[in-house]
């Protein structure tokens, strides 16, 4: 599978927080698991972080892990 990336507009907003991506450090996420869809641009890993707690996105997605 491949994916084209390409650089988004100079007025993109975070999909967070809303502010222009790239007055920070900006992410770019895509779910390849559902076809690659759109990409999610967020402005800085903070962004993204809150983001992925808000919507619950780990629930039911990380692995187990046991000390024995």
């Amino acid at each position: 599978m491949s994916t084209t990336i390409e650089t988004p507009d100079a007025g993109e907003v975070c999909t967070y927080c809303e502010s222009r991506i790239f007055d920070h450090d900006p992410i770019c996420v895509r779910d390849c698991t559902d076809d690659c869809g759109s990409p999610a641009y967020f402005c800085n890993y903070a962004c993204l972080s809150s983001y992925i707690d808000e919507e619950d996105l780990t629930v039911g997605e990380s692995c187990e892990w046991s000390p024995e």
